[in-house]
C-alpha cells in the first residue's frame, strides 16, 4: 500500500513506475493465451493503486483527474489491457468520490475495503439488447421489489475483469416505476454466474465476459442509488483515451528502438538515418504531443473548474476521446511502417499494440455521437 503513503504526485509516479516494470512481459504472455494478466492486477491492488481515487475520509488520496490519467497512461505503456481493466474500477471510485451519493453503510464498508485490501468492483451496464448504454437504451435487466428486498434478473455483456471482481455494480430497470437503479452485489451471491464469452482480437486479455443474474435475491439496502440524468459529464471516462495514448507511445518507442538497431547490409547503417523513417517517427511523436496537450489540458481544466464551468465541458470530453484514440491508432500505424512486415509477427509488441489500440473505436462515447453533438453545439440546437 506504499502509494497511499506518498506525499506528492511525482513520488507516486516514481513508485508506480517501479511496480509496473514487469507488466509488458506478463501482458504479452497473457495476450497469446487470451487470459487476464491477473499478476499485474494484483500488483496494483497490493501497492494501493486501486485506492488512489477513494475519498480521503476513508483512507484514499482522492487524487485529481489529471494525475490519475497520467498514471493510467504509464500503466498502458506497459500493458494496455491491464490499464483498461483497472481503469473501470478506478473510474467507479473517482465517480463516487465526486458524487458522494452511496448509502453511508456501503461507503464505510466498501471504500475502506478498497483502501485496506485492494477490493475491486466495476459497473455492469452494457447489454446485448441495448448496445452501449451511452445510446440511451432501456436496460432489460430488471429489479423487482419484494417483501425480502429485490429480485434481479438479466444478463450483462462486456463486463471487464468479471471473474476477478469482489463486487458487481449492476444497472437494472426498477419494474415499479421504470427508473434505473444501481445495485451492489457481492461476488458469490446465489444466482450470479460468469459466462466466459470473451474472445476478441483486441483487448482479449481484459476478461470482459458476460454477467448472468438469475433470480438473484438482494436485501433492500443493496440499492445504492437511482440513476438520474446528470448535468455534469462523466469525466472519469477519460481513462479510455489515456489507455490508448499509452499504447501509442509504447508503439513509437518500439519502432524507435528498432530503427536505431536495424542496419540492413543494403545501406550499411541503421535505418534511423533514412529520411522516410525519420519522417514517420517524427509524425508519430507530433501526434503523441498533440494528444498529451488535449488530454491533460482538458483534465487539468476540469480539476480547476467550478461546478458551473464543468457543466459546459461535455464536448471537450467527447472531443478528447475522439481525437486521442484516432491519434493513437495513427501512432501505431506509423510505427509499424517503420518496422515493416516484422511488426506483424506475434513476437513483435507492435502486433499486440495494433490489435489493442483499435478497441478504442468501440469504447464510449462513440465517434458518431461526438460528431453529432459537435454539430448541435455549433448550430445551437
Amino acid at each position: 500500500m506504499d502509494l497511499l503513503k506518498t506525499s506528492s504526485a511525482n513520488e507516486r509516479e516514481e513508485r508506480l513506475l517501479k511496480h509496473i516494470k514487469p507488466f509488458n512481459k506478463i501482458g504479452a504472455q497473457h495476450d497469446r493465451k487470451q487470459t487476464v494478466p491477473i499478476e499485474n492486477i494484483q500488483v496494483l491492488r497490493d501497492c494501493g493503486y486501486a485506492a488512489l481515487a477513494v475519498e480521503k475520509e476513508f483512507g484514499g488520496l482522492e487524487v485529481p483527474l489529471s494525475e490519475w490519467l497520467r498514471l493510467q497512461e504509464l500503466i498502458a505503456r506497459e500493458d494496455g489491457p491491464t490499464a483498461l481493466s483497472i481503469g473501470w474500477h478506478m473510474g467507479t471510485m473517482y465517480q463516487e468520490a465526486q458524487e458522494k451519493n452511496w448509502p453511508k453503510i456501503h461507503r464505510q464498508h466498501v471504500l475502506k475495503a478498497v483502501v485496506n485490501n485492494g477490493l475491486l468492483l466495476n459497473t455492469a451496464a452494457t447489454e446485448k439488447a441495448t448496445g452501449s448504454p451511452t445510446r440511451g437504451g432501456v436496460f432489460q435487466t430488471s429489479a423487482k421489489k419484494t417483501s425480502e428486498g429485490w429480485l434481479i434478473n438479466g444478463e450483462k455483456t462486456f463486463y471487464t475483469l468479471a471473474e476477478h471482481l469482489d463486487y458487481y455494480l449492476v444497472l437494472a430497470t426498477i419494474e415499479e416505476d421504470g427508473s434505473t437503479g444501481v445495485f451492489l452485489i457481492k461476488k458469490g451471491t446465489e444466482g450470479v454466474t460468469i459466462n466466459p464469452t470473451w474472445d476478441m482480437v483486441a483487448m482479449g486479455s481484459t476478461g470482459s465476459h458476460d454477467l448472468v443474474l438469475d433470480q438473484v435475491i438482494l436485501q433492500e439496502d443493496a440499492l445504492l442509488k437511482v440513476q438520474v440524468r446528470k448535468e455534469l459529464p462523466q469525466a472519469w471516462l477519460l481513462h479510455i483515451p489515456a489507455c490508448y495514448l499509452g499504447i501509442g507511445y509504447a508503439a513509437i518507442q518500439e519502432a524507435a528502438t528498432y530503427a536505431r538497431k536495424y542496419a540492413p547490409n543494403s545501406i550499411g547503417k541503421p535505418i534511423a538515418t533514412i529520411p522516410t523513417v525519420r519522417q514517420r517517427l517524427g509524425e508519430a511523436m507530433l501526434l503523441y504531443q498533440q494528444s498529451q496537450s488535449i488530454l491533460y489540458g482538458v483534465s487539468k481544466q476540469w480539476d480547476e473548474a467550478s461546478i458551473d464551468e464543468r457543466k459546459t465541458m461535455h464536448l471537450s470530453f467527447m472531443m478528447t476521446k475522439h481525437s486521442v484514440v484516432q491519434h493513437a491508432i495513427n501512432m501505431v500505424d506509423l510505427s509499424m511502417k517503420v518496422v515493416g512486415a516484422q511488426s506483424l509477427a506475434h513476437a513483435s509488441p507492435l502486433s499486440r499494440y495494433y490489435r489493442n489500440v483499435r478497441a478504442g473505436l468501440h469504447n464510449p462515447p462513440m465517434d458518431d455521437q461526438t460528431v453529432e453533438f459537435a454539430a448541435k453545439t455549433v448550430l445551437n440546437e
